[in-house]
């Protein structure tokens, strides 16, 4: 019996260890494995912040609904400033505040001061109207740069509404001017969304508040009309400003579809005019954070992903309510 204890105890000593060599290799392995899985998990997490977005656009979709049953089929202004108009120190809001009774944040909108000058501007600092944290129907999971500021990942759509460039450098400007042979179906229009006439307005917001689209107005029917898309609040300039979603002149009813979607403008000077987000023309297009496209919501509540891919002229079609050429979202 203590010859086979002994014998045990020998076999015991003789188990040798890893070599630095196989070590090595076994980190190799690991390491290739975690190479793997990264990259898995990554696109399962922006899955879901994708999944995230749309629900929360979803959620807008219902809520212009609720509010045009409300107001006679009328949607909010876009953003609305002082009622005698030209007056940019009198702010009265962005859609978002109009919207606010609609998706379960109307104690905010009870702090308003309507018969104030300046409602908004004088609630800004407001606890109410941080738009950061407490309020993620705002944001965008997939643009965590602004989690944390009082602005917002959802811009109304201006449409083909014309943009004047700056830098000198304007590429867009033949889709809002558009030429007799593209054949688009609508005109001219004032720039930057500064509109006080309603067949000037070629999306469905504008900044100033001297018009209110409705869900009638789009006569290429809700199905075929962007009403709300992305935006990356930190590629636009009038976010940055120190503007906020509550703002009518904080970005979010300054977007439209004369950039490609996904240009994306994280310049803040001229050197790059393409990329910069002073240069309206190319900054004020809708854009996520999304690989290959982003998401919008259409008059008929529903959100769909458009490609960045997507046909130039059908992206214009689909952005304005009223040209007479109804074009199916592909």
């Amino acid at each position: 019996m203590q010859r086979n204890l002994s014998g045990w105890v020998g076999m015991a000593r003789r188990i040798r260890a890893f070599t630095l060599i196989e070590l090595l290799v076994v980190i190799a392995i690991i390491a290739v494995l975690v190479g793997l899985l990264v990259p898995a998990v990554q696109k399962v997490r922006e899955a879901a912040n994708r999944m995230s977005c749309s629900n929360n656009l979803k959620q807008f979709g219902l809520a212009m609904h609720n509010f045009a049953g409300r107001n006679n089929q009328k949607l909010p202004y876009g953003g609305k400033m002082g009622a005698g108009g030209w007056d940019w120190g009198d702010d009265q809001g962005s859609w978002l505040v109009y919207l606010l009774p609609d998706i379960e944040q109307e104690s905010r909108f009870k702090v308003i001061n309507w018969s104030a000058y300046n409602p908004v501007g004088s609630v800004l600092g407001n606890a109410a109207f941080n738009g950061g944290n407490g309020f993620k129907t705002m944001h965008c999971p997939s643009d965590g740069d602004g989690a944390d500021m009082a602005v917002t990942n959802y811009s109304y759509s201006l449409g083909p509404q014309c943009i004047a460039g700056q830098c000198g450098f304007e590429p867009n400007a033949s889709w809002c001017r558009p030429a007799a042979s593209l054949n688009m179906g609508y005109g001219n229009s004032p720039d930057h969304g500064n509109c006080w006439n309603m067949s000037e307005v070629r999306g469905i917001g504008v900044r100033t508040g001297g018009v209110q689209t409705s869900l009638n107005s789009m006569n290429d029917g809700t199905s075929n009309t962007i009403m709300i898309g992305e935006m990356l609040p930190l590629h636009h300039d009038h976010s940055t400003w120190g503007g906020s979603w509550a703002s009518f002149n904080g970005g979010n009813a300054h977007h439209g579809t004369l950039p490609s979607i996904n240009t994306k403008t994280d310049k803040f000077d001229c050197s790059i005019p393409g990329r910069s987000a002073q240069n309206w023309n190319v900054a004020w297009g809708f854009k996520s954070n999304h690989s290959g496209g982003a998401n919008f919501v259409f008059g008929d509540g529903s959100v769909r992903f458009l490609a960045q891919s997507i046909d130039h002229r059908t992206y214009q079609l689909l952005g304005c309510r009223n040209d007479d050429m109804p074009v199916a979202a592909p």
